[in-house]
């Protein structure tokens, strides 16, 4: 096999990004290169223009991390040499984590399990059984595209695991800070070379096993991230018309579906131009009701962004004492019969009215070492370290208060509090 040389990136938010030559073996291939046609961000172009970035652009800068967390975290040494065991395979596995992804990113996952095949990062192995991705991978062993998915999808027992999955995992501080950059908002400033120069090797105090941590002198960046994780959900990502665009596309999708324009399995490998085009060409062909109305309405709707409205908007205050039933929180077929029955009252087709309460229970995720500065290692979890973070005691009240329950029409309606939380929540504590 012919030895590639170093490459040099030029990014607009790290600078100069170096990739060796496994690196730009895998970038070559034609399952990496589909995600320059995939957005981050899905819908968010439509409310912040500047959103056009990839899942590729993100991809290069989780490996430009990784690889220098590396090299700092070995610059410092004081580990025993069976910690560096699978060092080789992370700096990939990080470039390689969001390889499954579906058109528009995340929008996908939120729908029945029916409608689509499964998680991103489960649906990635279809990709890493492709020729041209096991070849690029031939030089780090044959076991290396089982192993790097392991690591992408939290299974591995690779020391030195959480730098791709958990709680300081470099996925994580890029795309806050890529997706506040092209978004133009100030919301996900995360001191990320202050973390870079905490994280540590610790080793576990109860199991003895060693894993990436970080030094008390980083837990304040550390709380930067939780931060400027809560203020990019509450203001960008689930934005009141991101999430009707994101609403209107997954209708779209599950109708597609369900009317048989589309097989689920035909949802992996799309880019999200070929997606919305292979619905659209397939619903002209179709003589039936739902594909017209996705032709003739609803795929114009969202090219042209006249998005679903607005009828009704609760924030937590408004539901207090309300418990929202757990299958009004994603897509259930007990939802959609609320939904359409709400538009028959409103006059409105069938899929026409969406419930939307978007959900993120890991937005706080926290499970990680810290070596105090007295030398003693704890594990910092939700339950806070007293005197050192106590994000538990805010932590369910931030969370809730990023959260709002919306009803989105696809013309323009009003609907009254009491019809929809009679339907679809119960009183606080109650089974």
């Amino acid at each position: 096999m012919t030895t590639l040389p170093d490459k040099i990136v030029r990014d607009p938010l790290w600078e100069t990004i170096r990739l060796d030559a496994t690196a730009v073996r895998i970038i070559d291939t034609p399952e990496f290169q589909r995600l320059r046609y995939i957005r981050q961000l899905g819908f968010t172009h439509l409310v912040y223009p500047g959103a056009t970035h990839t899942r590729f652009d993100h991809a290069l800068g989780v490996y430009h991390l990784t690889a220098t967390a590396l090299g700092r975290l070995r610059e410092r040494g004081g580990v025993p040499p069976e910690v560096w065991e699978g060092e080789e395979l992370v700096p990939y596995a990080a470039l390689l984590h969001d390889i499954g992804h579906y058109a528009f990113s995340h929008a996908l996952e939120e729908l029945e399990p029916g409608s689509v095949p499964i998680h991103h990062e489960d649906v990635a192995d279809r990709f890493f059984a492709s020729a041209a991705l096991r070849d690029a991978l031939a030089p780090l062993g044959l076991t290396a595209p089982d192993r790097i998915h392991e690591l992408i999808r939290g299974k591995s027992e690779i020391p030195l695991r959480g730098l791709v999955s958990g709680s300081l995992d470099l996925d994580k501080m890029e795309y806050l800070r890529r997706d506040a950059r092209f978004c133009g908002v100030p919301y996900g400033e995360v001191d990320v070379s202050r973390l870079l120069e905490g994280l540590q090797i610790l080793k576990d105090p109860e199991t003895e096993r060693y894993e990436v941590g970080v030094h008390e002198k980083a837990v304040a960046a550390l709380e930067s991230l939780l931060f400027a994780k809560y203020q990019m959900f509450r203001n960008v990502y689930w934005h009141h018309a991101v999430r009707a665009a994101t609403a209107l596309y997954k209708r779209i999708v599950e109708e597609a579906v369900g009317a048989g324009l589309i097989a689920p399995d035909e949802l992996v490998g799309p880019t999200d131009e070929e997606l919305l085009y292979q619905i659209g060409r397939r619903a002209v062909e179709d003589d039936g009701e739902i594909a017209e109305r996705i032709a003739t309405r609803w795929l114009p709707s969202l090219r042209h962004r006249k998005l679903p409205k607005r009828a009704l908007e609760l924030t937590a205050a408004d539901l207090a004492g309300r418990q929202v039933e757990d299958w009004a929180v994603g897509d259930s077929p007990w939802k959609r019969a609320v939904e359409d029955d709400l538009a028959a009252e409103l006059a409105l087709e069938p899929g026409e009215v969406v419930i939307d309460f978007p959900a993120k229970p890991a937005m706080f995720q926290l499970d990680v070492l810290v070596e105090r500065r007295t030398g003693v290692v704890q594990r910092l979890d939700m339950e806070g370290l007293e005197g050192l973070l106590d994000l538990p005691r805010v932590a369910q009240e931030l969370y809730s208060s990023a959260r709002v329950l919306r009803v989105f029409t696809f013309e323009r309606r009003e609907v009254s509090a009491d019809r929809v939380l009679d339907r679809i929540t119960r009183p606080a504590g109650s089974v």
